[in-house]
Formats: C-alpha cells, sequence, structure tokens
C-alpha cells in the first residue's frame, strides 16, 4: 500500500466521527496552548531580567578586589598585575578606579572661588581603558596618557552632572540656597543650572594638610571632555572629575607631603576588567582565580541565579500544563481504541486481502499522530493569540474603559524588579512553536502505538465473524 493511499485512508477514517474526533483534537489544543503559554511567561521573565541586570551593570565586566596569594606569597592589585589581566584570553583591558577617599581638600570654582565640591568626587582611571570599557563622550576628547600635572595643570574628563556638585560657600550649611541638585527649579517652575558651567568657568583643584590655614597646593583643572552617563557602567559617571591614574598618584604623593601621612600609591583597592563576550566571563574568572585571586564580582553571578529561578519556575509550570497533554495522550488512546473496535472487521478483510501488518500498523499511527499535529497547529495559533492579548492587555482594557489596572500584579509581580519592570508579559520565539508542535505529534504517535499493535495482533478470521 502507497504511503499516498494510507495516508488517504486515515484522513477518511478521522472523518468517519468528526464529533469524536473534534473532541480528541481539542484537548490537545488545550494541552498545547497551555504549555507554550506557560513557558512563554518564563521566556518573557528571563528577558525583563537581562533588560534589568543591563541597567544595573555591564555583564562583561569583572571586579577584581583586594589582593591574593599563590604559592604562599602575597598579591597585590597593582599596575604589575593590571598588566598580567590584560594578556589573559578574552579579556579586552582592565583598570582600576580610584577614588581620591584619602585626599584632603576640594575643588573650587566661579568668582573667588566662592563654589567648591567635595574632593572625593575625583577619580583616577587609565585613560587608555575609558573607551575599550564601553565609556562614551558626549562632547570633547579623551585623556592622554601624557600628564601636564607638573606644569600646574591637571586634564580631567567631567560627568553631565559634575556641576551640581559645587555648593555655595557664602550660605549657610543648613540654609537650601547652599545647595543645587539636577531637575531643581525656582518659584516659576523653570530649571535652575547649576552654580559652576564646568565647561567654562575656570576649576582648581586645592590640597589641603587638614588644618583650617594650614599649607595647601593647587592646580588649575583643564576639562578635555564629558562623560556620557552610564549606570550600567557605574553611578559616579553622573557627577565624577575622571583624572589619568598617574595624576592620581602624585596628587597622593603631593597629599602625602602635605599631611605627613604615607598614601598607598602602589597597590590598588579595585580592579575592573572587560571581556569580549558575556559568555567568557566565567573563563576569564577561572584564570584569575588559577592567578590566585579569589574575591571575584560579575554581574553574570546574579544572571544565573536568576537563571535557575526562572528555570525552575518554567519547569513548573510547564509540568502542570503537560498534564494537560497527558490526558489529550489518553483521549487519544481511547479514541483509537474505540477507531480499532468499530473497525475490527474492516482490520480483518485487509489483511485477508493480503494487506501487510505494517500497513496496518502504520495507518492508525498516521490517524493518531494527525490528531497530535493537527492539534498541535491551532493549539501553537491560539497561544500566539493568548500572548497578543497578555501583552496588549493594558490598551485592550483601557479601550473597555478599564485603565489603571496592574498587569504584573495579575501576573503574580513576576514582571517587576526593584522598580524595572518590561511590558512584553509573553514571548514565543520560534524554537518554542516548533518544539510544541513536535512534542504534540510525537504524544499522539505515542498514544496510539498500544492501539495499532492491537489492531494487528487482530485475528483475520475473527475480526471477519465481528459483528
Amino acid at each position: 500500500m502507497k504511503i499516498s493511499d494510507q495516508i488517504s485512508l486515515a484522513a477518511k477514517n478521522l472523518t468517519r466521527r468528526p464529533g469524536r474526533t473534534a473532541l480528541t483534537v481539542v484537548g490537545v489544543v488545550v494541552g498545547t496552548c497551555a504549555v507554550i503559554v506557560m513557558i512563554s511567561l518564563g521566556v518573557a521573565q528571563s528577558k525583563s531580567q537581562e533588560e534589568m541586570l543591563a541597567q544595573w551593570s555591564d555583564l562583561t565586566q569583572i571586579q577584581v578586589y583586594g589582593g591574593g596569594h599563590k604559592d604562599g606569597k602575597e598579591l597585590k592589585l597593582n599596575d604589575e598585575a593590571i598588566t598580567a589581566f590584560r594578556t589573559l584570553p578574552h579579556v579586552q583591558t582592565a583598570t582600576p578606579y580610584s577614588r581620591a577617599y584619602n585626599l584632603q581638600g576640594y575643588i573650587s570654582g566661579g568668582r573667588n572661588d566662592r563654589y567648591q565640591a567635595q574632593i572625593y568626587n575625583l577619580m583616577g582611571a587609565y585613560p587608555d581603558a575609558l573607551e575599550p570599557m564601553g565609556f562614551q563622550l558626549t562632547e570633547g576628547q579623551w585623556l592622554t596618557e601624557t600628564s601636564s600635572i607638573k606644569s600646574g595643570t591637571i586634564r580631567v574628563l567631567v560627568g553631565e552632572g559634575t556641576g551640581y556638585n559645587f555648593e555655595d560657600t557664602r550660605k549657610s550649611q543648613n540654609s537650601a540656597k547652599r545647595y543645587r541638585y539636577k531637575g531643581m527649579t525656582d518659584a516659576n517652575g523653570n530649571e535652575l543650572p547649576p552654580f559652576v558651567d564646568v565647561n567654562k568657568d575656570t576649576l582648581t583643584l586645592t590640597l589641603t594638610d587638614g588644618n583650617a590655614n594650614g599649607k595647601t597646593k593647587t592646580w588649575k583643572l583643564d576639562v578635555v571632555g564629558t562623560l556620557q552617563e552610564d549606570n550600567s557602567k557605574g553611578w559616579w559617571t553622573q557627577d565624577v572629575f575622571l583624572i589619568s591614574i598617574s595624576d592620581m598618584k602624585v596628587l597622593m604623593e603631593e597629599s602625602s607631603k602635605l599631611t605627613k601621612q604615607k598614601l598607598e600609591t602602589q597597590a590598588y583597592d579595585e580592579v575592573n576588567i572587560k571581556v569580549d563576550d558575556v559568555d567568557n566571563v566565567d573563563a576569564v574568572m577561572e584564570a584569575l582565580k588559577e592567578m590566585g585571586y579569589e574575591n571575584l564580582y560579575s554581574m553574570t553571578q546574579e544572571r544565573d541565579q536568576m537563571k535557575q529561578q526562572v528555570l525552575r519556575s518554567q519547569m513548573m509550570l510547564a509540568g502542570l500544563a503537560a498534564v494537560s497533554l497527558l490526558v489529550a495522550a489518553l483521549n487519544i488512546a481511547n479514541t483509537m481504541t474505540m477507531a480499532i473496535y468499530e473497525r475490527t472487521r474492516e482490520i480483518g478483510v485487509m489483511k485477508v486481502l493480503g494487506c501487510e501488518l505494517a500497513n496496518i500498523r502504520t495507518m492508525f499511527l498516521l490517524e493518531s499522530g494527525a490528531i497530535g499535529f493537527v492539534g498541535g497547529v491551532i493549539g501553537a495559533v491560539i497561544s500566539l493569540l493568548v500572548s497578543f492579548v497578555l501583552n496588549n492587555l493594558t490598551a485592550i482594557l483601557s479601550m473597555l474603559g478599564q485603565g489603571g489596572v496592574d498587569i504584573g500584579g495579575m501576573m503574580g509581580g513576576n514582571m517587576y524588579y526593584y522598580g524595572a519592570s518590561s511590558e512584553v508579559i509573553s514571548i514565543i520565539p520560534p524554537w518554542l512553536l516548533l518544539a510544541a508542535l513536535a512534542f504534540a505529534t510525537v504524544i499522539g504517535l505515542v498514544s496510539g502505538l498500544a492501539p495499532a499493535s492491537r489492531a494487528v495482533k487482530i485475528s483475520a478470521l475473527a475480526a471477519i465473524r465481528h459483528e
């Protein structure tokens, strides 16, 4: 018997009892739709987490804290170590972010240096690492390794909100007029600019010995560019004074001379490493551990934990939805069993006429597989419709006069993380549709195995005598 004949015969047999066949297909539709929609919620949840983590931090960065130990030898985070980090496979660059917490002094601007900013907003980094690390400029140019600090000038990059660091020293500490912050408005609702325009006004960095009228040393700040604010690289990008690490070391040495307190200039508390791809972060972290550095951190660790949580949630939801497919499988098996019982005489005639047992088995498997396939196709189409409704539920409810509904709350809050949210509740990738369709078809075929085996075991003589 040709395969085309088998398919044609299977199709005719399914239409003999259209009502029963339709009800069996409905069971597969419900199961398939449930599985796709449940997994799509997990896919959307995972995407929402990825977006949230991308806002929090760069997933391709690794932070190395403190020193380490190798073969009983203490390791320091110094320039030599950073050079070694840069030679590791998949590492694009590495740099410390050296903050001026131990320096005593201030940065001043405006007429007669009336406005002052705290010096702890000063930070040092490797100039050649800034662009590879992913920083961007809104204007100006990057820092260079060439220093001009000995001539009394320090080149510096500023943030878009650095001007708001300055306070009016002529106002009291308790006066609201002493400070200005981004978004602050006057009585007429007009936004107030910062006291100091860091790109135009003269800026001076002053180191002190800590005494009110003690020794000081000053440098002019030459603003060469403005960093684009990027919280994923660091909150400090919005209001930093960024200088080269070599200039920072000079300032620390000068501060040591003024205060008579030795500051560590040969080691760093933290080094940031840029990896070429998020998939290579774990390999680089393993290489760092082999070098002896154990205090490592990357947002990929948070990402992996969240992925595990999403996976467990998906497995649980998919398991619950799979119960519907199990019920559908039982319905298919029952339908095929009834079909064999009703067509016993027909099976006997086919055997008497010399039809091969494999052809009889194939015919019934085609019927059960067709039920699974058709149910899978319809279920996939319905799941796409359900996904569309979920993703546009707010707009749909607004059209019906039901605006202001908390969709995240309706979905159990899964789309919300610490204030970050995703408008997409359900995502159905193509692989999910194909996998669900294949699974539904396999369910149909497996459910038809036992009835098909029973059909080929029926005695031809007994089958012909069957009423």
